[in-house]
């Protein structure tokens, strides 16, 4: 499957709406729209998959479960929410080569302490800038191509400030990363002020409702320096807001009658599964046409 290059995406003129995804469906979804690529994000796999907060109770291989998982189900490039890298230096090296093997075009690694919590929560401890570019040089060292990027993510800001977290950044634009993103940024002065660091690499503005960071155009985001814009929880706040109003409904009611609208028609459903592809295969492979 020849997917277009991240690295080339990442200079898309506007800049890239990246959407979170946490399952195959929900990329398949985002993909059938017309998302030139996904992000497969930790909050979201943990939230779905296990029902359970974010705060790095996945493990390395249930992560590359959903990787393979999401990169059959979708030709766009997938990027990776690898948390703290499921170690230190080493345990990174050996966590890229098996989200790479799973299909990962882009890994993200984050300078938490482990178990780290959800960049929008209060309590992020970070590892020092020392080791957390050691993480980064071994990520970039142990990719098998060199189209597969490594974005680095501090979470300083939330108990070091922002002039903390900024040079943070730089140094670990240094170490080799190929994308930035400064999260848990509280104000507009801050989104701009992290925007203009380290102007010469790539970054990422992660927008949650609900979150730390305020909900700003694109447009505006873009002009204060940022390449990728994303959408991490929205899919998933999304289907569990519609899960609610139509249970809630059919607890009440008995019935979908006072729902219907807000369900997927079946035959819509069976396309965005590719029913009738392998309805082709059954047809192809029967004893009737053999």
């Amino acid at each position: 499957m020849n997917r277009t290059p991240l690295k080339e995406l990442i200079h898309t003129e506007g800049g890239l709406v990246l959407p979170g995804v946490a399952n195959a469906l929900t990329a398949r979804i985002a993909e059938d729209l017309g998302f030139p690529a996904v992000y497969l994000t930790g909050a979201g796999v943990t939230n779905t998959f296990l029902g359970l907060p974010d705060m790095g109770l996945l493990s390395l291989s249930e992560m590359a479960a959903h990787v393979r998982a999401v990169t059959d189900a979708v030709e766009v490039p997938v990027i990776v929410d690898a948390d703290t890298g499921f170690g230190n230096a080493v345990s990174v090296a050996r966590t890229v080569q098996v989200l790479e093997k799973a299909g990962a075009t882009g890994i993200q690694l984050e300078d938490q302490v482990a178990p780290k919590r959800c960049g929008h929560f209060d309590g992020q401890e970070v590892i020092s800038i020392t080791e957390m570019q050691q993480k980064i040089r071994a990520a970039v060292e142990h990719r098998s191509s060199e189209q597969t990027c490594i974005i680095a993510r501090t979470d300083a800001r939330a108990q070091h400030g922002l002039s903390q977290a900024l040079k943070r950044a730089t140094g670990y634009a240094e170490a080799g990363a190929d994308i930035l993103f400064i999260e848990g940024l509280h104000s507009r002065e801050e989104l701009a002020q992290a925007g203009k660091a380290v102007p010469d690499v790539p970054k990422v503005a992660n927008l949650v409702e609900g979150g730390k960071t305020p909900l700003l155009p694109k447009e505006e985001l873009v002009a204060m320096g940022y390449s990728i814009i994303l959408f991490a929880n929205a899919a998933m706040q999304g289907a569990i807001r519609g899960s609610q109003k139509v249970l809630q409904a059919l607890r009440d009611t008995g019935s979908l009658d006072s729902v219907i609208a807000e369900l997927t028609p079946w035959d819509e459903r069976q396309r965005l599964v590719h029913k009738p592809h392998f309805d082709q295969l059954e047809l192809r492979y029967s004893d009737e046409t053999a």
